[in-house]
C-alpha cells in the first residue's frame, strides 16, 4: 500500500530568515508539542541540523510509547526533515519547507508522508484516526506559531534581552522559557542545586537567603514565578511553606537586584487574584479593595516584598494571575480525566465566579508586561470574560463532547482536600477583569472560556 500524504501551509508576516530562526532556536520543539499529548522529552541534542535527535515518551492510554526522531536534509532558510526511526508508525517522514513571500512575509509548509504498521489492515483500522490526529495537531501548531510570531514582531524593535527567571521548570515557567528563547531572548534559569547550564544557570538557596548575585549583573529583566503549590491540603507546615516561599523568595530577589551595579529595567513578580478574597458577584479590577484572610494576607505581603526594587528605580509589575488553563497541568489538567470519563460536574452548586486565562494568553500577557514600559504595579492576568463555575462546567463538557452534570458537593471537596484550602481557593468567588491590560492595548487571543478550551485541548471550532 502506498504512503499517505498530509500537507498544511501557513503564511506568516515575517521574513523567511526570521521564521527559520524561530524553528532553529531552543524551545521550538516544546512550543509546538500539543499539550494534550503529554509528551516527555527524554533526549534532545543537536538542534535541527543533520544527525540531531529527539527521543520522546508519549503516553497512549496506559502505555508509554517511545519515539526516536532524527533530523536530516538541513538547508538554511529552506527546509529540514524529521525521520521517525522508532515509534508507532511504520514510516513517518516530516519535511518542514520554508519559502519567502515578499520581503516581510513567508510560508511554512508541513509535508508528511506516513504509513501505519500492519500494512492495509493497519490503514483500515487506524487510517482515519491518524489523519484526524494530524489535522488536530497541525491546526494547533500553526495557530500557536502564528500567535508567537506576531507577539514577538510587535516588539521586534526592542532587540534581544537577557532574562532571569525563577520557577522556570513549573507548568507556566517551562512554556514561558520556550516562548522567550524562540523569540531570540536569552533565558537564565534561577534554581536550586549546583550550576547546570540550561537547567540551573543561577543557583540560589532560599532557606539560607543566598543567590549568585554576580550572575544577575547586567540582565535586562527578572521574572519571579517560584512559590510553594497552593493546591494541596493546608497543614500548618504547608501554610508556612506557602507564605515563606513567597515572602523569602521575593525579598531575596528584590534586594539582590536593587543592589546590583547594572540593574534590570523591570521585575515581573508573580501574585494572584486571590488577593481580593471571596467577593461573590462583585466585579473586580486592579482598583478594587483587597480582601482579608490567609491568602489575601499572604499576597499583600508578597507584593510588598518588591519594595527594595521599586525604590532602586526598577519598574515592578505584580502579575495577579487567575486560573491558568492548559491541558498539561494546573487546574484544567487535574479535571480533565474526570470530565473525559463523563463524571465531571459543577462544584458546590456552580454559582461561584471563576476568572480563567489560557496558558497561551498568560505567557503573552507576561511578555506584554515585560516589553510595555507604561505597565507597572498590579495587573490582573485573566481573560476579559469571567464565568460561573456552573457555566464553565457546561462549556468544558461541550468541548470534550461529554456529559458534565454530576454535582460535586462542598463536603466532598472538603473530605478530599481539606476544608480550609477548599473554602479559600476552589470555592472562592472571584469575578475579575483585566482592566490594566485592556487599557494598555493587550490583545487576548482567547477572550472567552470557549476559545480557551478549544485551543488548549485542540478542539475544532466547527
Amino acid at each position: 500500500m502506498s504512503d499517505v500524504e498530509f500537507r498544511r501551509t501557513l503564511r506568516l508576516p515575517v521574513s523567511v530568515e526570521t521564521l527559520f530562526a524561530w524553528h532553529e532556536r531552543a524551545g521550538a520543539f516544546e512550543r509546538l508539542s500539543p499539550p494534550w499529548d503529554h509528551a516527555r522529552v527524554v533526549e534532545h541534542t543537536g538542534g535541527i541540523r543533520d544527525g540531531a535527535r529527539v527521543v520522546l515518551e508519549v503516553p497512549v492510554g496506559p502505555i508509554n510509547t517511545r519515539w526516536v526522531i532524527e533530523h536530516r536534509d538541513y538547508q538554511a532558510n529552506r527546509q529540514f526533515r524529521d525521520i521517525l526511526l522508532q515509534g508507532p508508525f511504520a514510516k513517518f517522514d516530516h519535511t518542514h519547507k520554508f519559502a519567502a513571500d515578499g520581503p516581510d512575509a513567508s510560508t511554512l509548509e508541513d509535508y508528511i508522508q506516513y504509513a501505519l504498521p500492519m500494512g492495509p489492515l493497519g490503514a483500515l483500522a487506524g487510517g482515519w484516526y491518524a489523519n484526524r490526529t494530524l489535522d488536530q495537531v497541525f491546526r494547533y501548531r500553526h495557530a500557536l506559531l502564528l500567535g508567537d510570531i506576531q507577539r514577538h514582531a510587535q516588539f521586534a524593535d526592542r532587540g534581544p534581552m537577557r532574562i532571569a527567571i525563577t520557577g522556570a521548570n513549573g507548568f507556566i515557567g517551562r512554556q514561558l522559557c520556550a516562548f522567550l528563547t524562540t523569540g531570540g531572548h536569552t533565558v537564565l534559569r534561577i534554581g536550586r542545586g549546583a550550576l547546570n547550564p540550561g537547567v540551573v544557570d543561577i543557583p540560589w538557596n532560599l532557606p539560607k537567603g543566598e543567590i549568585d548575585a554576580r550572575a544577575l549583573e547586567g540582565v535586562d529583566a527578572v521574572i519571579h514565578l517560584a512559590g510553594a503549590n497552593i493546591a494541596e491540603r493546608w497543614t500548618d507546615d504547608h501554610k508556612r511553606a506557602i507564605r515563606e516561599s513567597r515572602v523569602q523568595g521575593t525579598t531575596l530577589i528584590s534586594k539582590t537586584i536593587a543592589n546590583l551595579e547594572r540593574k534590570p529595567r523591570v521585575l515581573l513578580s508573580a501574585s494572584a487574584i486571590g488577593i481580593y478574597g471571596n467577593r461573590g458577584d462583585e466585579l473586580l479590577d486592579e482598583s478594587s479593595t483587597l480582601g482579608t484572610g490567609f491568602l489575601p494576607d499572604v499576597a499583600r505581603e508578597w507584593e510588598a516584598c518588591t519594595e527594595a526594587a521599586e525604590k532602586a528605580g526598577i519598574r515592578v509589575v505584580h502579575m495577579r494571575t487567575g486560573i491558568v488553563q492548559g491541558a498539561a497541568g494546573g487546574a484544567l489538567g487535574k479535571q480533565l480525566p474526570f470530565f473525559r470519563m463523563g463524571v465531571g460536574g459543577p462544584l458546590a452548586g456552580g454559582h461561584d465566579w471563576v476568572s480563567p486565562i489560557s496558558l497561551d494568553d498568560e505567557i503573552g500577557a507576561m511578555h506584554f508586561c515585560l516589553m510595555q514600559d507604561t505597565v507597572r504595579g498590579a495587573v490582573n492576568l485573566v481573560c476579559p470574560t469571567p464565568i460561573t463555575n456552573g457555566r464553565y462546567t457546561q462549556v468544558l463538557g461541550d468541548v470534550l463532547h461529554r456529559p458534565a452534570f454530576l454535582p460535586v458537593p462542598a463536603f466532598g471537596l472538603h473530605t478530599l482536600f481539606g476544608k480550609e484550602m477548599v473554602d479559600n481557593t476552589i470555592l472562592t468567588s472571584l469575578r475579575v477583569m483585566p482592566t490594566v491590560l485592556q487599557r494598555a492595548g493587550f490583545h487576548f487571543r482567547h477572550p472567552t472560556v470557549l476559545d480557551t478550551l478549544r485551543f488548549e485541548l485542540g478542539a475544532s471550532s466547527g
